[in-house]
């Protein structure tokens, strides 16, 4: 079963570009099927899966590419999987105006399985390999439209994305020397009779592995690509900003802390201080970008930039609260996120603008558009009812529990990104729905909401977030299981 969810999105894609369909609307059904069949397969998965590890591939000693679903894959590949249909959907209508539709869907559609090859990993060595395709899947979708811009932007993200890999094939390797076992292991995996006196050795090597995995999270100085990856279309952003790839960098390094070295061993260290300074930086750094930056679609590029460490931040806390509330930010932020770009999206659909200055008045030609959007900034800003004042609320408590005095700086970091985040999200919904006195309504004629197909999606999300702020308790309660509570 685990192989067949790999495979069907990968043999889907590229049938939908060999099959004769006579009509367009038949692709659509074909693609969304096959994505929709996919996802119900997942979801069965995760709630009867068996503890035993899948062997798809030997190859000397304990090295093999295997598979095992266990509580933190289940978090990831849910996601994933409850995502990628009402994204495949949103992308159908949008990509009516660009070219190459079929080779679009074709890695499109790819990257969904590739994605779970990451989440149902049983090894370091399984999830390098897919984390390694996920970076060749998707440099197509960056470089979709081939203007320059793109083909510079993919470039940088492929350059990045490698030189990332590289150094946490370093701490893969130095897992493998070092290990017990071959096999993710909560609690972590390190033999202390092999380590000796190699303790600070390991521990520079978890820094460097930690930043290697945390360039695909945009973690700073490393995150100058995800901005720039913002020239492809809006359903590849999202993908990139909300769910695959850069919610892989952050899941890897939760693998990677909580999994393999082990908080044990590394909590209370120097390079433990290292990595929550590193994320903290990052939380302001993207907040403060991007209340400058005007592009609508870099704005939310740069709060995805502060938001990712978020996550990380806890992953860096490195207790079982910490978990939480990484996982709890790791779920909620996607939801959130996908719904904002999928906003913009709409709105560069609809109208051809990208500048938050010519949003002024369009809150009333798309009321649903801007009203979703409207619902994911106050999430994202934390207000109490909604999905993000969950994750907030526990990686802050997290903090607090940590008895760490460099997180309590991070505590401050995270109101500082609260405040920040008003300014810049609710700047766009001012100008949407309270234009400057005399503004002149009729150069927005033609302007509005997009149909059923973009719609749909932005609901679904809508609810969710609302319905996670409410009631997140038997969420909350499973991630606690996952960490071990």
């Amino acid at each position: 079963m685990i192989i067949l969810v790999i495979l069907i999105p990968s043999v889907a894609g590229i049938l939908s570009t060999l099959l004769p369909f006579r009509k367009r609307a038949h692709w659509e059904i074909f693609l969304e099927c096959a994505v929709i069949l996919n996802s119900i397969l997942v979801w069965y998965l995760l709630l009867h899966h068996s503890s035993s590890t899948f062997l798809l591939a030997h190859f000397t000693g304990d090295l093999s590419i295997s598979f095992k679903v266990d509580g933190m894959g289940m978090v990831f590949a849910g996601l994933v999987s409850a995502l990628w249909p009402c994204a495949t959907l949103y992308a159908f209508e949008y990509m009516t105006k660009e070219e190459h539709e079929k080779v679009f869907f074709l890695f499109y559609t790819v990257t969904y399985g590739i994605t779970l090859g990451i989440a149902l990993a049983a090894n370091l060595l399984t999830m390098y390999f897919f984390y390694e395709l996920l970076t060749l899947v998707t440099v197509p979708l960056v470089m979709h439209t081939l203007t320059r811009e793109a083909i510079l932007a993919s470039r940088k993200y492929l350059y990045y994305s490698l030189g990332g890999a590289a150094f946490a094939f370093i701490g893969m390797i130095m897992i493998i020397v070092y290990g017990t076992t071959n096999e993710f292991v909560l609690g972590g995996i390190l033999d202390p009779a092999k380590i000796g006196s190699r303790t600070n050795i390991l521990l520079f090597v978890y820094v460097m592995a930690f930043m290697g995995f945390g360039v695909k999270a945009a973690l700073c100085p490393f995150n100058s690509w995800l901005p720039q990856a913002g020239v492809a279309p809006t359903p590849v952003t999202a993908l990139l900003h909300a769910v695959a790839v850069v919610k892989a960098g952050a899941f890897a390094i939760l693998r990677l802390t909580y999994y393999c070295f082990g908080t044990e061993f590394l909590r209370g260290t120097w390079a433990q201080t290292v990595v929550l300074l590193l994320t903290m930086f990052t939380i302001v750094y993207g907040c403060s970008r991007a209340i400058k930056e005007t592009h609508l679609k870099r704005r939310l590029a740069y709060s995805t930039i502060s938001n990712l460490s978020y996550i990380l931040f806890g992953a860096a806390l490195m207790t079982p609260l910490g978990m939480v509330g990484a996982l709890s930010h790791l779920v909620f932020h996607a939801v959130i996120k996908i719904s904002s770009f999928f906003c913009a999206g709409a709105i560069i659909h609809q109208t051809e603008r990208n500048y938050v200055h010519e949003l002024d008045g369009m809150g009333y030609r798309m009321p649903c558009v801007f009203g979703i959007f409207t619902v994911s900034a106050l999430s994202l800003m934390g207000v109490p009812g909604l999905a993000g004042f969950i994750s907030k609320w526990n990686l802050a408590s997290a903090a607090v529990e940590s008895g760490n005095v460099v997180a309590y700086f991070g505590i401050a970091c995270l109101l500082l990104s609260a405040l920040l985040t008003a300014i810049y999200m609710l700047t766009i919904v001012a100008r949407a729905f309270f234009p400057v006195k005399g503004f002149d309504y009729s150069t927005l004629q033609g302007i509005k909401d997009p149909n059923w197909k973009m719609l749909l999606p932005l609901f679904v999300f809508t609810f969710f977030m609302i319905a996670f702020g409410i009631y997140s308790q038997p969420l909350t309660d499973f991630f606690c299981t996952v960490a071990g509570m």
